[in-house]
């Protein structure tokens, strides 16, 4: 039998859930590496999913604390599509995925697992990803580091 070895992944699991949005705290201070913020725009930001679906799962998210779209403004809603395709050039250049999965979890019954701050999810996908370990294992392959894809994908959003 072979073992697969996500050592990164406990961290998640061990670590105790702060109180608040981790959003909010992460656009408040100023280390966008550590954070996983690719881009911040005027009202809107690029962010690493710290846990991925796929490799180079990212979220586009409004620096307001907001938990529906429709308390958004109108620039905010721009930024937010803006953002999403510049996010998704970014990974068609350095990832180079078949497909994208693009949605956003209103409500804690529709999945969201960040029920209070809206955010839209972009998950690359390639043919043929979902293999036989999700559905016989309900875990997932990332084969990269949060920080390499990080350090490969600031680039893309460098203006």
């Amino acid at each position: 039998m072979k073992e697969l070895w996500a050592p990164w992944r406990v961290e998640y699991f061990k670590k105790a859930k702060d109180k608040g949005c981790f959003l909010c705290r992460s656009f408040a201070g100023r280390k966008d590496r550590q954070n996983h913020i690719l881009k911040r725009g005027k009202s809107c930001a690029v962010v690493m999913n710290r846990y991925p679906y796929t490799g180079g799962h990212l979220m586009v998210c409004p620096y307001r604390h907001i938990s529906d779209l429709k308390e958004m403004t109108a620039a905010e809603h721009a930024e937010l599509m803006k953002l999403t395709v510049k996010a998704m050039d970014a990974l068609k250049k350095t990832v180079k995925p078949n497909g994208f999965n693009i949605g956003i979890n209103l409500g804690e019954a529709a999945g969201a697992g960040l029920k209070d701050h809206v955010h839209l999810h972009i998950v690359p996908r390639w043919k043929g990803d979902t293999n036989f370990i999700t559905v016989m294992a309900d875990v997932r392959v990332v084969p990269q580091s949060l920080l390499e894809l990080w350090d490969i994908l600031r680039r893309e959003f460098r203006d």
